[in-house]
């Protein structure tokens, strides 16, 4: 038997309906969505323009407002670098996020302070939340980009967007939104968000890899001066060129559709597997990463006092497929900075893994993981 799949954080698997809506675009006739000229063309166009209504449904925008992208880290890279010009131009830069950011945020960001951008990361709490009130007290006149993400990857602690949302809506910056790990799972909140640019992703909802979206508002202030990273072509509005990947843009906005339908289904299976799994972890000494009552449902960072997380991981690697952090960083062996940045020291970072399912998924076989860990901190 294959080791049971519990990375979902670092990509879910393709759901069998979501490929069989992207068979016909592989195996038909070529569709370019950029021909004009001929019905192949004319077909293609309508069905990526399907797909651009079905992820903005997701989270109550205008299909209008979506841009298809390679994944949540070009749109995340789009949404702060394409800013840049606009903050250089009208010497507003500075620019607000926090310690516990996707990679994909934190090195434009670096990238950006390399310029003479002022960026500034906002602590976390030890629960592994940013409070609204150090994102408040950062705002000034010269804020260019408030940049927060909704589900943090590593510890699926969920972030107060709503809040920071209300606040940056009073100011004259541009609110940002990683919204990968939330994207479908989070609906209803992530609706409520008043963000004027959201990053999300198909493979973290059951869709293909290799695509995703940003989101551009246009309803909260004037048009956003965003520029392009690329140039040659002129697709999705001059903001992300090249020819559209039509069978994967198909296959994204089908999982959208499904993910809005299945949400509430999902998020309860999800439930049920977690209250499990907590059940039966009481009978070993543990401490969770996070506030658990702010925590995705699909997801548990915890550690095992004295027990090293990647020996852990490699003991049960026969049986269980889990990880200890983001999968962007997962062959560097250094501590996570998310843990890190909620105040664990790097012995107790060291100590953490991530586990993280899907709705197919009806238990986890926790007694295999206590014995694995109960054996190790006995051999210590």
């Amino acid at each position: 038997m294959p080791p049971v799949y519990l990375d979902y954080n670092a990509t879910t698997p393709l759901d069998p309906r979501v490929f069989e809506v992207m068979k016909e675009w592989y195996l038909g006739p070529p569709a370019n969505a950029g021909s004009r000229t001929h019905v192949y063309g004319q077909r293609a166009k309508e069905a990526v323009e399907k797909a651009r209504a079905q992820v903005a449904s997701v989270i109550d925008a205008k299909p209008e407002e979506i841009v298809f992208t390679s994944g949540a880290t070009e749109s995340n890279n789009i949404a702060i670098l394409g800013l840049a010009a606009y903050g250089e131009r009208t010497d507003r830069k500075h620019i607000i996020s926090t310690a516990i950011e996707h990679k994909a945020v934190l090195e434009p960001l670096e990238h950006l302070a390399s310029r003479g951008f002022d960026v500034e990361l906002a602590p976390v709490t030890s629960g592994g939340y940013v409070d609204p009130d150090e994102i408040r007290k950062r705002l000034r006149k010269d804020t260019l980009l408030v940049s927060v993400m909704h589900a943090n990857n590593e510890t699926g602690i969920l972030q107060p967007v709503v809040k920071i949302g209300e606040l940056v809506s009073e100011s004259d910056a541009y609110f940002h939104v990683d919204a990968a790990q939330s994207f479908g799972k989070e609906i209803h909140e992530l609706r409520e968000v008043e963000a004027d640019l959201i990053s999300v992703s198909s493979h973290k909802i059951f869709g293909p890899q290799g695509t995703g979206a940003l989101c551009v508002k246009r309803d909260r202030k004037a048009r956003i001066p965003i520029s392009p990273l690329l140039f040659g072509g002129g697709q999705e509005r001059g903001l992300r060129p090249g020819t559209l990947p039509v069978p994967i843009i198909v296959g994204f906005g089908e999982a959208s559709r499904i993910a809005t339908i299945e949400g509430i289904k999902r998020a309860e299976s999800s439930l049920a597997v977690r209250s499990e799994l907590l059940a039966k972890l009481k009978s070993i000494d543990h401490t969770f990463n996070g506030d658990q009552a702010r925590c995705q449902r699909h997801i548990v960072n915890l550690r095992f006092p004295g027990v090293d997380g990647e020996a852990l991981m490699m003991a049960i690697r026969g049986s269980m497929a889990l990880s200890n952090g983001s999968a962007c960083t997962s062959d560097r062996y250094a501590p996570s900075h998310v843990l890190i940045a909620m105040g664990l020291s790097d012995d107790e970072a060291n100590e953490s893994v991530r586990l993280s399912w899907g709705p197919e998924l009806s238990a986890i076989d926790a007694d295999l993981l206590i014995r694995a860990a109960q054996k190790m901190a006995i051999n210590l």
